[in-house]
């Protein structure tokens, strides 16, 4: 595990200075920042440490006119420098910056007060005392101040000595098994292709792992990896991280997309986020135009805001967030609004729910599950939008968690799908009571056919099985023949109206089964009925016999089989005394049934299966 560091200011207060003094390295790399000698893109760089762990070190340009260059690298970082020069004192980005690391929930880092050689002791205590004054809002009021010289090397010892301690006071950057990684460089390096660096969080990744690139879904395998510019054979979470990929030419990478596990992130376009409005700025009306800049992305979006008619300087409430395009992002992250004509900061939040579902604007449900999102039961607030569950993959896409909250869950495992107990328990009692409901309409009837009762439900199919079998098991249901039934339902009827049916259709040549019910004034759930006891059978479309009348015919057809080998079709009918047609129907249900089969226009002993 480790960590990054991050430098913050005003332009000209010697961030890149100070970073090449304590490192050895010089972050600006463009040939442009060295002929104007001003930072312009992120600069990147290593730091060992007194206690000998090593760093990952980047610097960000301090002019208002790279302020989208600034947030790209800002994500990764957990410790901030933010530097101010005693000869200048606190300037409008030292202000900024400042606001983008309290809206990016940085809580860690020193006040480092630069070029303290060119001033006297008075002014070093009073900018010292206006940058703590200057931070007392914020989460990084409690942090240390630093005193150096990059020129002299005046106190960067004892800075290096700080930062160390500061990080060792630290809990390591979380490991959930599932790394991302934000692109915020990709480069070509002769005789080896595309390289893509970042900040490496959420897990760690190998050598050969294959890997996916959203937005895109472009699958590539990883083969080479750099750590404080020293190959290694696995890279851990919370580390700046240079990959070298096959699969891909650098220029179909770019800064914003994220190199993750596959499957593991889908991109979305529509966001709801906590959001505070800085003082100061201008009011976020309903469509507004801002930028979006989470992770490593920025893009261009409408504002939304949820509660009220627009959100005010000053104000923190709820958004969402329609993307003019799509990014990879979790909930859980922090991100930043900036104005897209002047590029000044207008506030910012958290990522709550990175695929959100349409519902009324300012509803208390949207908010209350909102709030219980970014309070950490994010896992819940997701199972309880399924009606018919969601496996572990999806939800872990869904909310950026990790296995081991999945793990302690309160949900109920059916098929692959998790439940939320409360939406098991409605759809449980949903199916029951459609199949009570069913017995209700049609007590003559088994039960309600499985497919029949899916449609109604509209339950997904491969959702559909599992949830029968739970049922199933469960004692709730009994499923017979496609048919779901109540334990306790019984088909009950009535004496005289099965005698009259059976009496219709117990002569050697019966009815049509349709002509029958007719003649009796009788429904077809009274055959079925029957059919369902095994008092009457059906032997075609719309033909059935009485079980004594069919029993004597097949016992017929076993004798003649017994005696000549095979029985023909007529031979049944002369036999049985009855029509042609009856004999045709009975011959094909036995054959159906697998006690007989024919050949040609004789029928024989076929493999042995129980008549039914």
């Amino acid at each position: 595990m480790g960590f990054v560091i991050g430098t913050a200011g005003h332009v000209d207060h010697g961030k890149s200075a100070l970073v090449a003094a304590l490192t050895g390295i010089d972050p600006d790399r463009l040939v442009e920042e060295k002929r104007r000698g001003l930072t312009i893109d992120l600069g990147f760089a290593n730091l060992k440490l007194p206690s000998g762990r090593q760093v990952g070190l980047i610097d960000v340009p301090g002019h208002v006119d790279f302020m989208h260059n600034l947030l790209s690298g800002m994500h990764g970082v957990d410790f901030a420098l933010l530097v101010i020069s005693v000869t200048e004192g606190v300037m409008p980005q030292t202000r900024e910056h400042l606001q983008v690391l309290d809206l990016m929930g940085i809580a860690n880092g020193l006040v480092v007060l630069t070029k303290v050689d060119l001033a006297d002791r008075e002014l070093v205590d009073l900018v010292s005392s206006d940058a703590i004054e200057l931070l007392k809002p914020t989460q990084l009021a409690a942090v240390g101040v630093a005193q150096v010289s990059a020129l002299s090397g005046l106190g960067l010892q004892s800075l290096k000595e700080q930062i160390d301690e500061g990080l060792l006071a630290m809990p390591p950057r979380s490991d959930k098994g599932r790394p991302r990684l934000p692109v915020d460089r990709a480069f070509a390096m002769k005789g080896f292709g595309t390289v893509v660096t970042g900040t490496l969080l959420d897990g760690s990744i190998g050598l050969g792992q294959v890997l996916e690139l959203q937005p895109g879904r472009v699958r590539l395998r990883v083969r080479g990896l750099q750590q404080f510019n020293q190959p290694v054979e696995r890279a851990e979470p919370g580390t700046r991280v240079a990959v070298n990929v096959a699969g891909i030419e650098k220029g179909a990478v770019r800064r914003g997309q994220v190199l993750t596990v596959p499957d593991s992130l889908t991109p979305t376009d529509r966001i709801d986020a906590s959001v505070r409005v800085l003082a100061g700025g201008r009011n976020l009306r309903p469509g507004g135009e801002v930028l979006v800049h989470a992770g490593s992305a920025c893009v261009l979006a409408g504002a939304f805001p949820l509660q009220t008619a627009m959100a005010r300087p000053g104000e923190s409430g709820w958004l969402q967030l329609r993307l003019r395009g799509e990014i990879a992002a979790v909930n859980g992250d922090h991100y930043v609004l900036t104005d897209p004509a002047s590029g000044a900061v207008l506030g910012g939040g958290v990522l709550a729910d990175v695929r959100p579902r349409r519902q009324p604007r300012g509803s208390e449900r949207l908010i209350d599950s909102l709030v219980r999102r970014l309070a950490g039961d994010g896992p819940t607030q997701e199972l309880e939008r399924h009606p018919f569950g969601i496996s572990r993959k999806e939800l872990l896409k869904a909310t950026g968690a990790s296995d081991s909250d999945l793990d302690n869950l309160d949900a109920r495992q059916v098929g692959s799908n998790l439940f939320n107990p409360g939406v098991w328990a409605r759809l449980r009692a949903s199916i029951v009571g459609q199949v009570e409901n069913y017995h209700r309409t049609h007590p003559l009837r088994v039960g309600v056919p499985t497919q029949e009762l899916r449609s109604r439900l509209h339950v997904p199919p491969s959702v559909y099985g599992p949830v029968l079998d739970e049922l199933v098991a469960a004692g709730d249901v009994i499923e017979q023949a496609g048919l779901l039934r109540i334990p306790s339902h019984q088909v009950e009827v009535d004496a005289a109206s099965a005698e009259a049916l059976l009496e219709a259709l117990s002569g050697p040549s019966p009815p049509l089964l349709s002509a029958a019910l007719e003649a009796c004034g009788l429904q077809s759930d009274v055959a079925e009925a029957l059919m369902a006891q095994g008092s009457l059978v059906r032997i075609g479309q719309d033909l059935a016999m009485g079980r004594p009348r069919l029993d004597e015919a097949i016992a017929l057809v076993r004798s003649e089989i017994e005696r000549h080998g095979s029985i023909s079709l007529s031979r049944l009918r002369d036999l049985s005394q009855g029509t042609r047609r009856t004999a045709q129907a009975i011959l094909e249900h036995l054959d159906g049934l697998g006690e007989t089969r024919r050949i040609g226009d004789q029928h024989v002993r076929g493999p042995a299966r129980k008549v039914e």
